[in-house]
């Protein structure tokens, strides 16, 4: 049994039995040119898939190597932090809501029997933590000073 096969060339023939398929010059070519176009096709598709699914960015933290470049508000431009900043970044959360029973701000009967200790205390409680982890040492604010922890208390009880 003989089975036909045309290609660029002409008409090529292959026997069934011995498996062998003739084809032109040209188709072999034309073969050669596909399959190479394939791979290149296939590279260039998997390279825009990389590009798609690539993370945009990346999670630096001021402690890594990645973030040695890196600098706080306070230390980027010399200058210390205004408190009402200080405030609504690190306080506000407890002190405006009064989670953890943190004296509110602009509530003079909840902060009275703290001002009653006196300031040096509530600065020491500002500063170093108070009520076991509760208030937090500097409310969570790791890299504001001494100072601009005692302006930001100073900015709380100026509200009473």
């Amino acid at each position: 049994m003989v089975m036909g096969m045309k290609g660029l060339g002409g008409a090529t023939g292959a026997r069934s039995g011995l498996g062998v398929v003739k084809m032109s010059s040209w188709g072999l070519l034309l073969s050669a040119v596909l399959m190479l176009a394939s791979g290149l096709t296939s590279a260039a598709v998997v390279d825009q898939i990389r590009e798609r699914i690539r993370p945009v960015g990346e999670v630096c933290v001021a402690e890594d190597a990645c973030g040695a470049g890196l600098a706080s508000a306070a230390s980027a431009s010399g200058e210390a932090r205004d408190p009402q900043m200080v405030y609504q970044t690190f306080c506000f959360a407890c002190h405006g809501t009064g989670a953890n029973n943190a004296p509110v701000y602009g509530n003079q009967e909840a902060w009275e029997p703290r001002m009653a200790r006196g300031m040096d205390a509530l600065y020491e409680s500002a500063i170093n933590g108070f009520n076991n982890g509760l208030m937090p040492p500097r409310g969570l604010c790791t890299d504001c000073s001494d100072d601009e922890i005692r302006d930001t208390v100073d900015y709380l009880i100026d509200a009473l």
